[in-house]
């Protein structure tokens, strides 16, 4: 029988069933949980309830979209925390408020658990090659610890702070991301009301140094009309809520990214499932008459 570290996954979806894949390449054996049951490649052993694949795994990895599926994971008589074994470890990869991150660590802290926030940046082609940038909340040695499950995730792991600071740096990244395609859904958009050609006017923002490699990829997509998820509307307008939130909280003045968190609301109230770069379609109807 294999002795290799058992990681158990909260969440078996686009990202974390390719995370889980990397691990299992580097040697870590995989069970999961999900509400449904499935999820992954089908190869996965899934278990009934978080309690009862936190009793069984030597590792605990959580990725599941929002802060209310945080707390029903985790807390409860059939919630991770109630079934984890004291010095246990959870790494929690999931996009919350960073208010959020620090309660499950002092949850965690009470049941005698080590708990780090560290959500990912990148989307699933990174996830699928092992090439994401794992930002990481929580202390020096509990970070070490948690290092060859970020080496077999990622490329690089920042340790952004203490407990959620890595939720806090994900916000920050993410509202860039938003924000920076709504500005350049907007240049679109003038272009074509202007009268520029749209095969023009897409060839064209893919050639400029201005636009990332990233929203050149969304680019390239919208183009095509292909709004394949790589990372849902509803996820990314859920993140733009969070960071909104806290800069509220914190009282930083984001006026360009709650513009942006307004037109990706739009696009999530649209295109909930497809991914946000729907924004694009969005903008586009409105001066293209097009569907």
């Amino acid at each position: 029988m294999s002795t290799a570290p058992l990681i158990g996954f909260v969440g078996f979806g686009a990202m974390a069933s390719r995370m889980g894949a990397n691990l299992a390449r580097a040697g870590y054996r995989i069970v999961a949980y999900t509400p449904s049951g499935k999820g992954g490649d089908g190869s996965t052993r899934f278990m009934p309830t978080p309690r009862a694949l936190a009793q069984e795994a030597d590792i605990v990895l959580a990725c599941v979209p929002d802060d209310e599926a945080l707390d029903k994971s985790m807390n409860g008589p059939d919630g991770v925390l109630a079934g984890m074994k004291s010095g246990g470890l959870l790494i929690n990869t999931s996009t919350v408020a960073p208010e959020t991150s620090v309660a499950l660590a002092q949850s965690g802290q009470a049941h005698g658990i080590t708990i780090i926030d560290a959500p990912v940046a990148g989307s699933t082609p990174e996830a699928e090659s092992g090439n994401l940038i794992v930002l990481a909340g929580g202390a020096a040695a509990d970070i070490s610890r948690a290092q060859g499950v970020f080496d077999a995730i990622g490329r690089l792991t920042i340790h952004a702070g203490p407990v959620g600071s890595g939720s806090k740096l994900k916000l920050v990244i993410n509202g860039i991301m938003g924000a920076t395609l709504a500005v350049v859904a907007e240049g679109v958009t003038y272009g074509l009301a202007s009268g520029l050609d749209r095969g023009m006017l897409f060839d064209a923002l893919d050639e400029v140094p201005v636009i990332s490699p990233h929203h050149k990829r969304k680019l390239k997509a919208a183009k095509a009309g292909d709004f394949s998820p790589q990372f849902p509307a509803r996820l990314m307008q859920k993140d733009m809520r969070l960071l909104m939130t806290d800069a509220a909280r914190q009282t930083a003045p984001l006026p360009a990214m709650a513009a942006a968190t307004q037109s990706l609301s739009l696009t999530r109230r649209r295109h909930p499932d497809e991914d946000y770069s729907a924004l694009f379609a969005v903008m586009e109807s409105m001066v293209a008459n097009t569907p």
